[in-house]
């Protein structure tokens, strides 16, 4: 199919009241896709995470630009009656709505999800939580906090260690994705019904899903999945391995399977790569089961190997002879690999005050619809744009609405 210009999410309005993560990474991703996502800010400051992460000099930090690239900015002081009267005005004219303040904040501004049915029935409510129903809805949480609440740090770390917290925020992002898909699947609703709904998401039951798997243990036998560091399926050789120069990242992730004839498969490619197919036949190694007994000496011998040769040098030749491996890189290795540069997910846009930046892309490639990336805006950059070309404020409105610090 030839790529076309339409963007798969154009005509559809998000407006966005999240702050910090798991809300600006969901509608950041329906902006990739096309969307118009107008975000509303405080006046003077931003949203929180803006103004958590600004530069010292007083610019916006990039790791807040991360999360917010293809969106205008709206600034409007919701706490002031005729701030809420131009969100209502918004809302009518919209077809999402995201939020994740803190529980009952909506509802202390005057929008609960009764009033925001009556404002536009068809408008789709995103509310995104730290918690589910239940003993601790009504409070706030945090990325590690769900990461603690929904089991992943209790499969994370070393057999012998304590629980350990994943290093990437995976509770905001795997929300944000879950919050996005129940968009999309409420809209997709709508165009059969004609009315909106709510979509509820939230932190501890994102992260629960994630670790689905890691729930058919102690489902199937009342015991606790154990954490396995960087094993995997009682396999070997499997987990990480050293490589040259012996830096703090030179590992190559190496994963056999257990199931045979596979596992054997795979243990013969690492001969051939190893140059060691003497050991073919060697008793010790011959099953999957062999191997498992032997694992210390596995490791050993693949361990000389890997030793030799960078983690690149390892994957590569691995991956050759059908064995899944995955060099170790940090994060400055992948902003630099030309494979992420070529497909686009670390791109360069121009910011408005800052020039040319560096940003990581879109995950996601459709082939007849773009989805380019743009800078985040300025705090109140489309203020004006949205209140006068949306909303039909005159000019003496606008002005009026700023003098009293409602925009």
């Amino acid at each position: 199919m030839e790529p076309g210009t339409e963007r798969a999410l154009s005509g559809v309005r998000v407006v966005d009241l999240s702050q910090f993560e798991a809300g600006p990474a969901a509608t950041q991703l329906l902006g990739w896709l096309g969307a118009e996502v107008i975000k509303v800010e405080r006046p003077g400051g931003g949203e929180q995470g803006r103004r958590a992460r600004r530069r010292p000099d007083g610019s916006d930090g990039l790791r807040w630009m991360l999360l917010n690239a293809n969106k205008s900015s709206l600034t409007l002081d919701m706490k002031e009656p005729r701030g809420r009267e131009v969100l209502e005005a918004l809302l009518r004219k919209a077809d999402v709505l995201v939020e994740n303040f803190g529980p009952g904040a909506m509802e202390r501004l005057g929008f609960s999800e009764e009033r925001v049915a009556e404002l536009n029935p068809a408008l789709v409510y995103a509310r995104v939580k730290g918690f589910g129903a239940g003993e601790f809805e009504g409070f706030v949480s945090v990325d590690p906090i769900a990461q603690a609440t929904a089991g992943a740090m209790s499969l994370t770390g070393p057999p012998d260690g304590p629980p350990t917290k994943v290093g990437m925020n995976v509770a905001d992002a795997g929300t944000a994705l879950h919050a996005a898909v129940g968009i999309l699947a409420a809209l997709h609703h709508r165009t059969r019904t004609g009315l909106g709904q709510v979509v509820r998401v939230n932190l501890q039951d994102s992260v629960a899903n994630m670790c689905r798997v890691a729930f058919a243990q102690p489902l199937e036998t009342q015991v606790a999945s154990a954490r396995t560091g960087n094993s995997y399926n009682q396999s070997a050789p499997s987990g990480l391995y050293p490589c040259a120069p012996g830096g703090a990242n030179d590992y190559c992730l190496i994963y056999t399977i257990i199931t045979e004839p596979e596992g054997t498969r795979q243990w013969h490619g690492i001969l051939r790569a190893m140059e060691r197919e003497d050991l073919r036949d060697d008793a010790r190694f011959a099953t999957a089961a062999a191997r498992r007994q032997h694992s210390d000496l596995v490791d050993e011998l693949v361990s000389a190997w890997t030793r030799g040769r960078t983690k690149r040098e390892v994957m590569r030749e691995l991956l050759a002879q059908g064995v899944p491996a995955g060099a170790v890189n940090d994060t400055l290795e992948v902003i630099r690999d030309p494979d992420f540069i070529a497909r686009d997910m670390v791109v360069e846009v121009e910011h408005p005050t800052q020039g040319p930046l560096t940003t990581v892309g879109m995950p996601i490639t459709l082939t007849a619809s773009p989805a380019p990336t743009a800078p985040a805006p300025e705090l109140g950059a489309q203020t004006e744009a949205v209140l006068a070309g949306l909303l039909g404020l005159a000019a003496a409105d606008i002005e009026s609405l700023r003098a009293a610090g409602v925009v």
